[in-house]
């Protein structure tokens, strides 16, 4: 499994998601451009030092983030589907997609992944952070294809 962030916006959430890649053997992807500088003070602070262990690839943009992930299937995380992440049954070569803390991903984008997964929650409730949500799902997905590390 792998998680790929879609242009995000926070350094301090990006910084969290390295570190859970980092603690989980997980590639990170970045797709740009973000909403900070890469590399600035907050992200620095959340990933510690795990960096040295984090696998981090940039890509420039939606579409070289896509053609370096061909032959993977990718799973958007959104609160625009009724489909459970709990009913989902993943991949070990699935790629899980987290859209911009402000605003997700375009509908391009949603229209090219090829599946959507959401969190139930309360429903005036309007979204779950994106680092929290990356876990819960990673969770999941690592538990249902035995994929912890060791």
């Amino acid at each position: 499994m792998e998680l790929a962030l879609y242009q995000p916006d926070i350094a301090q959430n990006a910084g969290t998601l390295m570190r859970l890649g980092a603690c989980l053997s997980i590639p990170v992807h970045i797709i740009e451009p973000c909403g900070f500088p890469f590399g600035t003070k907050d992200m620095r602070r959340a990933v510690m030092d795990y960096a040295d262990i984090a696998d981090v690839r940039r890509h420039l943009s939606w579409n070289h983030f896509l053609a370096d992930s061909e032959n993977k299937r990718v799973v958007l995380l959104t609160t625009k589907t009724t489909d459970r992440f709990t009913d989902f049954t993943f991949s070990k070569t699935d790629i899980l997609l987290l859209g911009r803390e402000s605003s997700g991903v375009p509908e391009e984008v949603h229209e090219q992944v090829d599946a959507r997964v959401t969190i139930p929650m309360h429903k005036s409730a309007r979204s779950i952070n994106v680092a929290v949500s990356a876990a819960m799902v990673l969770s999941e997905g690592l538990r249902q294809t035995n994929s912890f590390p060791s």
